[in-house]
Formats: C-alpha cells, structure tokens, sequence
C-alpha cells in the first residue's frame, strides 16, 4: 500500500500562533474521546487514524525491497520515478563522492534531499558531491532491519526544516523483532563475474508489553566482487572507450594519446615529443607494446582508451551492527537506544597519471594565481632536457606522457559511520512527547596509489643535474632504477569527518472536538551542530602532485522551534497547518505550510499542499577554507561556436570537452528558498483499485551555484593552452585548448520543477489459483527549467538571464552524472502469490531523451562525419525486466531467487555522460547484464 501524508501551515506565523494559543485555551474543556489506533506518518508529529494526509508520501515495505532483488537501499531508491538527475549511484568511481550511494528527489540533487533514519538526522558523507553539496551516505543502511521507507514527496517540510527542499527520504527500522533469523545470499552475472555475496543475522528478544523490554540486533556483512569495463568487451559499445566502430571521431572523451594537429597532443603512453621547429607532435616508438587499440592513430599518436584499466564496478567491502533497546518504565514511560556502526571499503580502479595536468590549489605567496599548467604554463611546463637519452632535437622539448610504467591508480575509500540515540516517549499531563539525544558521527579515509611527485618528476625528465635523471617513459622505462619511482611515485591520503550532535523534544495532543474529531497540537524544539573538516589529498595544497585541491572546513549551530495543528473541520474536511524557525550562526529562516483534504466520498480524497522549504549553504559552500575543483563536459564557446569548430585549428574534440572549474567557499552566502505544492486526490475503488494522482511544482530560488560551466569558459579568467587558432596566418589570443576555468559560487539562479505522480494499484482473487496484484508508479515531468539572473553589459543596459529547459534533455550536465532528465520514468509491477510461493515481475522504464545540454542548443555529441549522435540526437528510451521468486520450504525456512535483467537487454549508446563509460549510469543494469541472485533465510527460534 502507499502512504499519504500529512503537514502545516500557509504563510502566516502569527495565524498559526494565535489559532495554537487559543486552541490551549479551550484545552480544559475538552471531551475525552475514544482512542483509536493511531499510526505515525512521515511529515507529522501527530499520530492519526487516517494513513492518508494532505501530502503524498510513498511507502515502501520491507517486501517490496526484497521482492525487487536489489542488493542495497540504494539500489533500490534509485529506480524510482521520484529520482533524478543528481543521484549517486555505486559505480561513480570517477566523482567527488565515489564510495558513496545517494538518492537526489525530483532530480534537485542529493543536497536537497532530506535522508532520516527513524525520523532523525544522520552525519553527512565526508565529501561532498561535486565538491559543493553535503548528503546523506544510503550506503550506512542496515538493509536487512529496513521495515519500511517512507517518502515524502511534496517537498519541503516545517517538521525537518532545512535541506528537505525536494522532499524526505524516513528509513525506518524494526523495533518489535522477536526470535533469530540468519539470512543469506550469493549473486553473479551471467559472465559469471561481479559476484555479490551478503549474510546476516537478526534477534529480538522481550515482548515489551509482557515483559517489558524489546531488544534488537543485527549484524550483516557483504562482499561485492570489482568489475572491470574491459569485462563487458563482447556487450557493443558497453564499456568501451573507442567509439569509431559506431561512426565516431577518434578524440572521444574516454581516449586519449592520439595527435589532434599542430601543437596538439594528448597524453600519450609511449610519449609524445614536440618538434622546436614545426610544433608537432611526433610520437615516441614501441606502442604496440603498451597499447591495444586498433587501428592506431594516422596522424602517428599512440592511441590508448580507459576501459584499458577503469572499474565498471568497484569491489566493495562492508558491515552493518545495529543494537537497539526499548525498556518500559511504567505505563507511561518508555526509554529507548539505538547504536549503530556501519564501515564500507571501497575500491574503484583509475588510469594511469598523466604527467601534465592543469592543477588549481589556494593562491599563496609563491603562487597568487592558485593554477600550474604543467602543460604549457609559463615557467612550469615539463619538458624534457636538451641531453635527455629520448630527446632527439638537442634542445628542451614539451611531452606528453601517460605513465603506464607508474600503473593505474587505485581509490580507496574506506568510510566508518556510527550513530548513537538515547530517548524517552511517553505520556504526561495530557501530552504524548518524545525527546532524545543524537550523536552521530562519519570518519572516511582515502588513499589515492600512483600519484605524482611533480618536483621530482620536472627534474627527472627536465634537469640534467638531479640525481634522479634521466627518466625514461614509454617503452624505454624498464631502465629506470626502482628509487627513482620511491621518490617521484607516492600514495596521497586525507582523513575526513563529519559529525552532528543534536537534542530534539516533541509532544502533541488532543485540544478539543471539531465536528470532524479531535482538534490536535504538536511543538517541538531542536538544537544540534553540525561540523565537516575535510582535508584535500596530500600534495594538493601547493601542486605539488597531480590532482587540484578539494576541500572543505566548516560548522553550524542550529536552533529551531516548530508547531503544528491538524484541525477535523468537518468529518469531510481536515486542515492541517505548521511552522519552523530556525537560527543559524549567520541567518534564520521561517518555513510555513499548509495542508488540506477534503472526502466527499468515504473512498475518495481530494488534498492539496503549499509549502516552503530551504537548504542553508554548507560547509563546502560557504567555509572560507574550502575551495574544490570540479569537472564537466562543455562546449568551448571559443573554439567551438554554435557547434562548429573554429577556423584554424580547432577539431570536433572542442565541440564535447572536459574542463575543470575553480569553486572556492563564499561566506557571504544566503541559504536557497523554496515555494512549492501539490493537488491530488486518492481514489478506492470498490473493484479492489486504489489510484493515487497529485500535481506538484517546486520553484528553488536564490541558487547556491557556481556560474555555468560554459558561462565560465567564456571568461577571460579562463585558462587556455598556448596552441591558438592561426587564420590566415595571424594567431588568434587566448584561443588555445581550455583547461580550466573560475566559477565562484554565488546566490543565483532559479530552478522550477513541474510534474505528475500517478500511482495505480489492482488487486485481482484469482480463487484457488491463487492473488494478483499490479502495480503502476509514473513520474511525469512537465518542465525542468533554470532561470540565470538578469546581468548589466558595458553600456548599462539589462539583459535578461538565460533560461535553460532540461526535461527530456541529456542536461543539466552541471550535476553529477550528467545522467540526463528523462521526461518520463515508469515502475510496473506484477504480483503472483499462491500459498507458499511469491512470483513478482518489475518493469523500470525511462523514456528518450534528446542528446543536447538543454532544449534548443544544437546537438551535444556528432558522428565523425559532422552529423547528430546517437540515433540522430536522440538517445532511445530502455527498460529491463526483473523477477523474483519466494518459496516458504517449511515454517522456518524461505528460499528466495531473482533474475535482474531477464532478456538481458543493451543499455543504449551514450556519448555525453561520465558517469558510465559509453553508456547512461541510468541504465546501469543494461551495462553489466543479466544478473542472478539466489538465497536463504531461516528462523532459527
């Protein structure tokens, strides 16, 4: 079943108040009335009769997760129409977060997402995703103690406050566990490969009605085999980084090595050398050896593609403890805990280093511009010396270099979460509270193998008087002696943590009657802090190794108080009204809303919600020592106008390009605002149809962004290699191959979301062949639309900020992923049970997306020949069908199976994203192939 449900006020904090104040007055002469079974629901403090409220809210069982065969929560959550672009899924090994898993509602973003665990907060993830937005980690979950998942699904929240801008993700636990139960399973995929193994065990003990005390446990741990690209060679394109074989250029942006033209080479593994007099490039020999790409590059580069050494998948490595406590003290007094530990060990396979990056750290005495350009930079480009033993032209030349004789590098990510709570609920003096107190704490460790020494190296290949020349590269590197990679090769590390601490006090009660039923109150109060020290890597705070600075410093102190009414009218008509303050160190912020629902018919509800929200800038955001060096796919305005590359020397790679763009902290910040709402209604049918439908729009105002990406590479500020377009002879300024570019982060923008959830259930008695029970979730998006803010050119005159429309686009590619936001995303589901046996098959759907940034630009990605890719400009919808089976052996033991994937259907070629290699992280199943999943689950007592 779906849960609905309740929440607040309008706009207005004196209404609530004065209604609040008079409702305690009439308290006293309020009628006792009968107690009902009362049920709480995500969005409210106060416990009500009736599941459905005013706002939507999904609930998930802990069946229907397991009836999915999905290994993890957020496997799950992330197959759901209410996710979006923005999400972080497993295998993202090449982002800000990789370790992490994250859900992003309505395709706002993680960061605006509020993840509760039992209705509380949790420590964020120790990085935050781009560099830029904090997020809750739902890799932490303890799956296997989940009891349910409640989604809010109307955005913002007076309850929660802050950061539930798009919505709330409850993930519930069990509290009232009775016996052991010992569980197990295996997976792999059809190749045999990515193999999933998971055990666990969970015992409850006291009934705390008889004997009053309830004590849960459960311990789980979980092994998930890496997968490398390389592994799906036989699936087309999946995983492929040579994209020629379907019509693409040969620069695609998971290649590299190949010669683009004069003074234009990427890094190379046998090592390319620039010519003093022409400025070509011209490759070093012994290629065949070091790569196997076929055919080579005409133009004599030695070309090479990622999926040589990138992880598909990363092997994981994780345990779950939970130990919770319920002691009845009287009967009107309960004290609880919960403790919590989880550790997960993440290990994703990089490329080898290239020897000339461009990298940006924090602007100091030596260094007031905060950039190297090992590349082309003046004064710090790697070259190799006159004398060196592979130098031909007795002078110094530039190089390009992939050091496959250093290896690839590894990421590690090994995160401990825990979590501490300690409570007590009861009754007293006519009120129903709750109050306790949260520690909860992240402490996450990376290590980054194979990173360079750039000191070193410079002198290795560039100085002939250092005692570690010469380096040889390329084909010729067995000659290095092994303390030459002691020195230049090392291990870069940072240890991050992230804590909150906070101490929460509600209580609600019945006031008086309304015709309707009883008028309630609900207040609470909150205070935590919050705090995120995160380091960069070791090496990135001078330039000093071959990665740009990312960090973060930062805390907050939160104050909030909040009230709530829920008003029975009439028996037809409810009311419900709420409303949050909240100070910060540095701002506070009221967050009314307002909700209604009308029954004309004892099976027909019709509800509507206004409400508004915010998200307060964190610590990577607003920290004046935090500073990050994101990455995303543009178009070189500059050399790549309106599509088309640039007269004199420009090339399609120009039209698709990876830059790298400077964030730095900005305490001036304001926290976003939000305005949002919906109408529905909820429909039971008296054919065994439930039928859920609600209209909802979310406007995000005051943006935390930095400036686009491509309105940044625009700028002057922009840094550029030195090989400029040459028309008619004349070098063309600052025209050069863009590396890198300055977007501070500002109040900005506006984004405003508009869509339709349609949730329709059937139950069908099929007598003694047994029940049937389809299911339909929809998420229908009208618009995804950021406004930019209004600008004043030179001569003082207004120009109206850019609009971008991303639905149905392969945008917004600002965000993680660049997933894309597919129009449409479609689960339908399908339920067989008969006695013992439980058959469910899930269809997840998508629809097509338009490969361009946003609705209107020309097309993102082209075909060698100049035409539109893929599919001209049109990447086709997909859909995977999975199964699976339950059968109860015997009271004590259930056997379970599934199959993800069943026809083992193709992920459709994708161009444009980073976050798959050649295909959409969307469509993540249609890449790694039908999988299998089989296990156990018995009842020791």
């Amino acid at each position: 079943m779906k849960h609905f449900k309740k929440t607040p006020i309008s706009s207005g904090t004196t209404l609530l108040c004065a209604g609040a104040l008079l409702a305690m007055s009439l308290a006293a002469q309020a009628q006792e009335t009968q107690q009902l079974q009362r049920v709480e629901v995500t969005g409210t403090n106060i416990k009500r009769v009736a599941a459905e409220t005013a706002s939507p809210v999904q609930l998930i069982t802990a069946m229907d997760i397991a009836k999915s065969g999905k290994a993890t929560v957020a496997e799950y959550l992330q197959t759901l129409g209410v996710d979006g672009a923005g999400s972080l899924p497993t295998g993202f090994g090449n982002g800000f977060a990789a370790g992490s898993t994250a859900i992003s509602l309505r395709g706002l973003g993680a960061t605006s997402t509020l993840v509760l665990l039992n209705g509380r907060r949790m420590a964020a993830f120790g990085r935050a995703d781009d560099g830029q937005k904090t997020f809750t980690d739902l890799s932490t979950m303890p799956m296997e103690l989940v009891e349910r998942i409640e989604i809010l699904k109307d955005g913002a929240s007076s309850v929660y406050g802050a950061d539930a801008i798009a919505g709330v993700v409850n993930i519930i636990t069990r509290k009232d566990f009775q016996g052991v139960t010992g569980q197990a399973s295996t997976g792999f995929s059809r190749y045999g490969d990515m193999q999933q193994h998971k055990a666990s065990i969970t015992a409850g003990f006291g009934d705390l009605m008889k004997d009053g005390h309830n004590y849960t446990f459960n311990f789980e741990v979980s092994h998930s085999e890496a997968l490398a690209n390389s592994d799906r060679a036989s699936r087309g394109w999946i995983g492929k980084g040579d994209l020629r074989p379907w019509g693409y250029a040969i620069n695609t942006q998971f290649a590299s090595g190949f010669i683009t033209g004069n003074n234009n080479a990427a890094a190379s593994p046998a090592g390319s050398i620039r010519d003093p007099k022409t400025l070509d490039y011209v490759s070093l020999p012994g290629c065949s050896s070091l790569s196997n790409a076929s055919p080579q590059d005409p133009k004599g580069g030695c070309l090479w593609h990622q999926d040589q050494f990138r992880s598909m998948q990363p092997e994981i490595d994780a345990v779950n403890l939970f130990a919770g406590g319920t002691w009845k003290i009287n009967d009107d007094l309960q004290a609880y805990a919960e403790a919590g530990y989880s550790s997960r060990q993440t290990s994703f396979m990089m490329t080898p280093p290239s020897i000339t990056p461009t990298v940006a750290f924090p602007p100091n005495a030596g260094n007031p511009s905060g950039v190297i350009n090992y590349g082309s930079g003046a004064g710090t480009t790697i070259v190799l010396a006159a004398n060196h033993p592979q130098n031909p032209y007795g002078v110094p030349v530039r190089v390009r270099y992939a050091a496959f004789d250093v290896g690839p590098q590894e990421r590690r990510a090994d995160n401990g979460f825990s979590r501490f709570v300690a409570g007590l609920k009861g009754s007293a003096w006519g009120w129903d509270f709750d109050t306790a107190f949260v520690h909860s704490e992240s402490q996450l460790a990376l290590d980054y193998s194979s990173m360079l020494n750039m000191n070193v190296l410079k002198d290795a290949l560039g100085n002939p008087n250092s005692k570690y020349f010469p380096y040889y590269i390329g084909a010729e590197a067995s000659k290095n002696p092994q303390s030459l990679y002691d020195a230049m090769v090392r291990h870069s590390t940072a240890d991050i943590s992230t804590k909150l601490d906070m101490i929460d006090i509600k209580g609600s009660r019945e006031l008086m009657n309304l015709p309707g039923g009883a008028l309630s109150l609900a207040v609470g109060g909150e205070y935590r802090r919050e705090s995120l020290d995160a380091p960069s890597l070791s090496g990135t705070e001078d330039g000093s190794v071959n990665a740009s600075y990312v960090a973060a410093k930062g805390s907050n102190t939160v104050k909030a108080v909040y009230a709530e009414l829920l008003a029975p009218v009439f028996k037809e008509l409810e009311i419900s009204a709420a409303i949050r303050h909240d100070a910060y160190d540095k701002f506070s912020s009221n967050t009314p809303k307002l909700g209604v629902k009308w029954t004309p018919l004892k099976s027909l509800a019709l509800r509507g919600t206004y409400a508004e929200g915010f998200r307060a800038p964190g610590a990577a955001e607003a920290g004046s020592e935090s500073q990050s060096t994101g990455s995303s796919a543009v178009r070189d305005p500059v050399r790549c106008p309106g599509g088309t590359p640039a007269a004199g020397g420009a090339t399609t790679g120009d039209c698709q390009i990876t830059i790298a763009a400077v964030k730095v902290g900005n305490p001036n910040l304001q926290p976003e605002k939000s305005k949002g709402g919906t109408l529905g209604l909820v429909w039971d049918l008296p054919t065994n149809t439930s039928l859920a439908v609600d209209v909802w729009q979310i406007k995000r105002s005051n943006e935390i962004n930095p400036m686009a990406y491509a309105e940044a590479a625009a700028l002057p500020t922009a840094i550029r290699a030195d090989n400029n377009l040459v028309v008619n002879g004349v070098v063309q300024p600052n025209t050069g191959t863009l590396l890198i570019s300055k977007a501070p982060y500002r109040n900005s923008s506006y984004t405003q979301v508009k869509g339709v959830d349609i949730d329709l259930k059937q139950r069908i008695a099929l007598g003694e062949a047994g029940r049937l029970t389809v299911g339909i979730n929809w998420t229908h998006l009208n618009t995804w639309k950021r406004v930019e803010p209004d600008t004043v050119n030179a001569a003082g005159t207004v120009v109206k900020g850019a609009q971008y429309e991303y639905v149905g686009t392969h945008g917004n590619c600002d965000t993680s992923n660049c997933a894309g936001t597919p129009r449409d995303k479609v689960n339908f589901s399908t339920t067989w049970d008969r006695g013992d046996w439980s058959v469910t098959g899930n269809v997840n759907y998508r629809s097509a997306m338009e490969n361009r940034y946003f609705k209107g630009d020309g097309c993102a990605s082209k075909l060698a020949d100049g035409s539109d890719a893929p599919n001209g400009c049109r990447l086709p919808s997909f859909a995977t069908l999975d199964l699976s089976v339950r059968y109860q052996a015997s009271k004590r033991l259930q056997v379970f199976g599934s199959i993800q994937n069943v026809t083992d259907r193709v992920a459709p070629l994708d161009p444009l994203t980073y976050g798959g290699m050649s295909y959409n992280p969307l469509d993540a199943s249609g890449a790694t192939g039908r999988y299998f999943k089989i296990g156990a689950k018995y009842q020791f007592m």
